[in-house]
């Protein structure tokens, strides 16, 4: 275990406070244990579908300063595929892992649980931020604090595994809707997912850089949005927060520990820095413990909640 570095998520021990979000290094089992050996603390399998999809024709991602855009459309193996490499993975390694499941509807998302309860994950995500699929009136899944809330409490009914609701930071108020998550049932949250949708256009093609024209942003110019975000959720439930955006040292893993956020996802900077920055933070991280008395990653206190 790494000194300082233990931390407890939904009664789970962790190594590292560190986790792989979901998409990030595919859905090979091989993918998922660098990432372990290099220093996270928790894999994610990428958002699996019932049945496999392509995704959108390319190109899916576009490099901005400060960040990328991309519009993978949710490509994925499947979920029967995405599974086996799950229990591959966990044949190889005690890590915890969490398997993220992305679907349109109640009946769906329920479907792909009663599936993920065989499987040897440890957690279940619900991917519930997809911009692009709406309820009846219109309104974006993401956006849709009805929707939410009756997806999760009918994937609570069923499921095995603690729940954790992925949310969008693009809605009204993010707010809202991990209230209803967390009224739902919801056992953690993950967020923050991509901003946007953005653009960027190719003048002398006069056309959109991105095959989909839209896509949603990443990287370290989304951590001050990030950070603003988790802080107003963390004051209002009481369920633990997988924080992410924009991570890229320890004093950004800290500054997210202080907003509220309990563990800490890493993205992008797996582009601009490789598989190594897992153990870089966590070594920044530790550094940071001895420079300023605390004894582990959980004494890290949170800033005092918004007061009314």
């Amino acid at each position: 275990m790494c000194k300082g570095l233990k931390t407890n998520f939904l009664g789970v021990e962790l190594a590292s406070p560190l986790v792989l979000p979901a998409g990030v290094m595919g859905m090979s089992y091989s993918g998922l244990k660098i990432c372990v050996e290099n220093g996270a603390g928790i894999v994610t399998s990428k958002s699996l579908t019932k049945l496999p999809r392509s995704g959108h024709e390319g190109p899916v991602m576009a490099e901005v300063p400060g960040g990328f855009l991309n519009c993978m459309g949710l490509c994925n193996p499947g979920l029967e595929e995405g599974l086996a490499e799950i229990a591959e993975f966990k044949k190889l390694s005690t890590t915890p892992l969490i398997v993220s499941i992305f679907a349109t509807g109640r009946e769906e998302f329920t479907e792909l649980t009663l599936a993920a309860n065989r499987s040897s994950a440890d957690f279940l995500e619900l991917n519930l931020s997809c911009p692009n699929v709406f309820d009846e009136f219109g309104i974006p899944l993401a956006a849709s604090r009805e929707q939410v809330f009756e997806i999760v409490r009918a994937v609570k009914e069923v499921s095995r595994l603690p729940v954790i609701a992925k949310l969008s930071p693009n809605v009204l108020s993010i707010t809202d809707i991990a209230l209803a998550a967390e009224a739902a049932g919801a056992d953690a949250l993950c967020l923050i997912n991509t901003l946007g949708p953005g653009m960027l256009i190719d003048i002398y093609a006069r056309k959109p850089v991105l095959y989909n024209r839209f896509g949603g942003l990443s990287g370290p110019c989304l951590k001050p949005i990030a950070l603003k975000l988790i802080y107003e959720v963390y004051s209002s439930v009481k369920i633990p927060i997988i924080g992410m955006g924009g991570i890229q040292s320890g004093q950004d893993a800290v500054e997210m520990k202080m907003a509220g956020a309990s563990v800490i996802g890493i993205g992008t900077a797996i582009y601009y820095h490789g598989l190594e920055i897992f153990n870089r933070v966590n070594q920044e991280i530790r550094d940071f413990l001895e420079e300023s008395g605390y004894e582990s990653w959980q004494a890290i206190p949170a800033l005092d909640k918004i007061r009314d």
